[in-house]
């Protein structure tokens, strides 16, 4: 929630900042929970998540579910990400 509300205070889209800790994992539908299930057992993945799915599209697109449920498309990022700050 605090990287949301940042980045709707500064009209950023949160998946084309830079950020780094982060692991996607893909796997085969059949063996996703079993991995899910693996990752929840470590400390740093308590709060995995199945986030999505493959399919076959054309053209080859990725889209993204929002808050209110509307799917969107995920352009492919233009130039360099933001710069991290630290």
């Amino acid at each position: 929630e605090p990287v949301r509300g940042a980045c709707e205070l500064l009209g950023l889209d949160p998946l084309y900042v830079a950020n780094e800790g982060k692991l996607v994992v893909i796997t085969a539908s059949k063996d996703a929970e079993r991995a899910l299930a693996c990752l929840k057992q470590h400390a740093c993945g308590r709060e995995a998540a199945i986030i999505g799915e493959i399919a076959s599209m054309t053209p080859p697109q990725v889209l993204v579910r929002g808050p209110l449920g509307a799917l969107r498309v995920l352009d492919e990022p233009t130039g360099a990400p933001l710069p991290r700050i630290c």
